[in-house]
C-alpha cells in the first residue's frame, strides 16, 4: 500500500490541447520566441499553469528553461502530451499529441542551450480563466463547507451536496467538476435533484457530506436534508442521473447547441452520489466546486449514457477474478436494440489494467472500431469523442475486451508480492486496489444525417 500511495501521489508532467501538425523543415537556429513558445503555449500551458494539474507552470521562457530537460524527455518518449488511445485504430475529435517536427524542434532547442531569440517575435502567453478549461463559467456552485479528508493511507468514499437557487430556469450545456485536491480525487459520479416548488423542502439543512458506506439511500437523503418535509409521497425529488462526472484527465464532452443539455430548475441540488478520494499521507481539506455553462435554447437532441461491465448492463466473462502472477483477459458484450449514434466512449479499469479494446459487429456488416488502448494508464481516463457520430444499427453487438497484468512486472501493481484481485460489491470494487472493467458510452437515437455532424470543439 505504501508503494502504491507514492505512485498515486507522485507529481507527473501534464500537457493538454490539440495535435500539433505544422510540418516544416528544421531551421539551423531554433528559438523560444519563434518556434518553441507557440508549441508550449498551445499544448502545455492549459494544464501547466497555476492552480491546474501540471506540477509546474510553463507560462514563460524562464519556466521552460528551468524544465527544459524534462520537456525534452517526455516529448521524445511521447509520454506527453498524454493520449492513451491508439490513433492507428480509430481517430477522435481534438486528439492530443505533437508532430515529429515539433518534437525535433524541442530536442534541438534544448540541446542548443535554449536560445530565446528575438523578444519582439515572442507571442504573448495565453490567458486562462482560473479553475476552468473552458473560460468563465456562467455559474459556480461551491460546497457549503470544506470536506475533511483523513491522511490515513486508505480510500475514502463520500456523498456531497451542492445546493443552489437561481432566479429563473436555465438550460445547461455542460458541467465541469473542479477538484480541490487533484492528487486525491479519483472519480466523481453526480446527479441533479429537482424540487417541486409547490411542496415543502429545505435542502440547505442537514449534512453537506456523508460517508458513502450507507446502503440505504433514503436515510442518506434524510440526513443530508434532501427529502421533502411535508410528509407526502414521494419523499424524494426527481433525479436526472450522471450530469456530474470526473476521472483523472477527464474533460466533459462539449457538443454543439443541437446536442445534449438539460433543464436546470430554479431550486435544486447537485448530489454527488459518490466521490472517491485516493489514499493520502496527510489530513487535508477539500473545497471542490462545480462550474455550470448555460445554453441559449432548450435541448433538441437529448444525450443518454450506458455502461457495460461492472455495475453495467452486460455480464463480464469470465468473472472478474485476476489470480496473482497472471495476465488475464475478460470480455463483455451487448446487442443494441435500436439504431443509435454513439458520441463519446470512456474505457475504465484500475491499476493493473494492461490493454483495452472495444468494437462493434453489425448484422452482416464490417467491424466498426470504437477504441483501443494498447498500454493502459490509470492516470489518463478520457472521454473520447468521435469526429462524427458513429451509427450502430439495431442488432449490432458491442464487444469489449480488457487485459489485466497482476504480476510483479507491473509497476502499478498495488501488492508486492502480487495477490488475487477481484471485483467487489459496492464500494469495494471502487477501491483503487480492487478492479473494475467498464465501457461507458454516450449516445442519442439515430437520425438520418448524424454521420455528417461535426463533434469537434
Amino acid at each position: 500500500m505504501k508503494r502504491y500511495c507514492n505512485i498515486f501521489l507522485s507529481l507527473i508532467l501534464i500537457a493538454c490541447a490539440g495535435k500539433e501538425t505544422n510540418e516544416t523543415e528544421i531551421p539551423e537556429t531554433v528559438t523560444w520566441s519563434e518556434h518553441i513558445a507557440p508549441i508550449v503555449f498551445k499544448n502545455c500551458t492549459p494544464c501547466h499553469r497555476p492552480g491546474e494539474s501540471g506540477p509546474f507552470s510553463l507560462l514563460s521562457y524562464d519556466d521552460a528553461v528551468k524544465n527544459a530537460n524534462k520537456i525534452k524527455f517526455v516529448t521524445q518518449t511521447k509520454f506527453m502530451p498524454p493520449w492513451p488511445a491508439d490513433q492507428g485504430y480509430v481517430h477522435f475529435a481534438d486528439e492530443r499529441g505533437l508532430s515529429d517536427t515539433a518534437i525535433t524542434l524541442i530536442k534541438k532547442w534544448v540541446e542548443d542551450k535554449m536560445p530565446r531569440g528575438d523578444a519582439s517575435k515572442e507571442p504573448a502567453a495565453p490567458t486562462f480563466y482560473p479553475g476552468s478549461f473552458f473560460g468563465k463559467p456562467d455559474m459556480v456552485i461551491k460546497l457549503q463547507k470544506p470536506v475533511q479528508i483523513k491522511g490515513n493511507g486508505t480510500d475514502a468514499f463520500l456523498m456531497l451536496k451542492f445546493p443552489f437557487e437561481i432566479p429563473e430556469e436555465k438550460y445547461v450545456q455542460y458541467i465541469e467538476f473542479v477538484p480541490g485536491q487533484r492528487k486525491l480525487v479519483h472519480h466523481v459520479n453526480g446527479h441533479l435533484l429537482s424540487y417541486d416548488e409547490t411542496r415543502k423542502f429545505d435542502y440547505w439543512r442537514g449534512e453537506s457530506s456523508l460517508s458513502d458506506a450507507l446502503n440505504n439511500f433514503t436515510n442518506a437523503y434524510a440526513q443530508m436534508g434532501l427529502t421533502y418535509t411535508d410528509g407526502k409521497k414521494p419523499e424524494l425529488p426527481s433525479l436526472l442521473p450522471n450530469v456530474v462526472y470526473y476521472l483523472p484527465g477527464y474533460q466533459p464532452p462539449v457538443y454543439n447547441e443541437d446536442i445534449g443539455g438539460f433543464k436546470l430548475p430554479k431550486k435544486g441540488v447537485f448530489f454527488l452520489k459518490n466521490i472517491h478520494y485516493g489514499p493520502g499521507k496527510e489530513d487535508c481539506l477539500d473545497s471542490s466546486y462545480i462550474n455550470v455553462f448555460f445554453r441559449k435554447t432548450s435541448p433538441k437532441r437529448p444525450v443518454y449514457e450506458t455502461q457495460m461491465g461492472t455495475f453495467g448492463i452486460s455480464k463480464i466473462e469470465p468473472e472478474l477474478i485476476i489470480p496473482p502472477n497472471e495476465i488475464e483477459t475478460f470480455h463483455t458484450q451487448v446487442t443494441i436494440q435500436n439504431d443509435i449514434s454513439i458520441l463519446s466512449v470512456n474505457p475504465h479499469m484500475h491499476l493493473i489494467g494492461k490493454s483495452f479494446v472495444a468494437y462493434a459487429l453489425p448484422p452482416g456488416g464490417d467491424t466498426i472500431k470504437l477504441v483501443r488502448i494498447n498500454k493502459w494508464d490509470f492516470r489518463w481516463q478520457y472521454y473520447y469523442t468521435y469526429k462524427n457520430p458513429v451509427k450502430l444499427s439495431k442488432g449490432t453487438t458491442i464487444h469489449v475486451y480488457g487485459t489485466y497484468d497482476n504480476t510483479d512486472k507491473n509497476p502499478l501493481n498495488p501488492f508486492h508480492p502480487p495477490q488475487q484481485i477481484i471485483q467487489g460489491e459496492g464500494n469495494e470494487s471502487m477501491q483503487t486496489t480492487e478492479e473494475m472493467f467498464q465501457f461507458i458510452f454516450t449516445y442519442m437515437p439515430y437520425k438520418a444525417g448524424d454521420e455528417k455532424i461535426s463533434l469537434k470543439k
